[in-house]
């Protein structure tokens, strides 16, 4: 009985999956096109201080979703953006001479502007590096010019990246959008 069972089971346990395995096929797990990797984030410069780890491993996080979010939106469908990054310094510092209050307080002041270090790739259709770069984004004048809310903690961050990504990226949609009117 046993022996029977399995070989009748057996057939309609397939039948019962088959509808799941199908759809794996058909909808398999989208691959991201934009690729953020972070060459020895110990070494940043903001990640020196130990009682900062599980803060700063956020911080990288939301880091690296925004990129893939920027990177959505410039980088043209049919091609990919590998970035990695080798330094980030965020804007402001502590200053530990203010006494033990200050201790955890980064201050913001034109002395100490955001600063990112990073490598990219940007991947054509056919598998050719379309452009790459080595780039050093910083802005002195990070205080007068952000458009995030004051309570997000990277605003300063995030529009030195956003302003990068628009400026490196930009021509690729266009190039794109032109690419498309002429196939039509």
């Amino acid at each position: 009985m046993n022996r029977s069972c399995r070989i009748l089971c057996q057939p309609l346990f397939v039948v019962a999956l088959w509808p799941i395995y199908a759809m794996a096929a058909v909808h398999p797990e989208p691959v991201s096109r934009i690729s953020v990797v972070f060459v020895k984030p110990e070494r940043f410069t903001d990640a020196r201080r130990a009682d900062f780890k599980p803060n700063y491993d956020a911080t990288l996080d939301a880091i690296t979703k925004f990129m893939e979010e920027m990177g959505d939106e410039t980088i043209p469908r049919d091609m990919n953006l590998d970035i990695k990054v080798t330094d980030i310094d965020l804007a402001g510092n502590f200053e530990p001479w203010h006494g033990p209050q200050l201790d955890q307080v980064r201050i913001t002041r034109g002395l100490y502007p955001p600063r990112i270090v990073l490598e990219f790739r940007v991947i054509g259709p056919s598998g050719q590096v379309v452009r790459s770069g080595k780039r050093e984004l910083t802005d002195l004048n990070y205080q007068l010019r952000t458009f995030y809310p004051m309570d997000d903690y990277l605003r300063y961050e995030k529009d030195l990246l956003r302003h990068w990504f628009i400026q490196e990226f930009s021509d690729l949609k266009s190039n794109e959008l032109t690419f498309r009117r002429t196939e039509l």
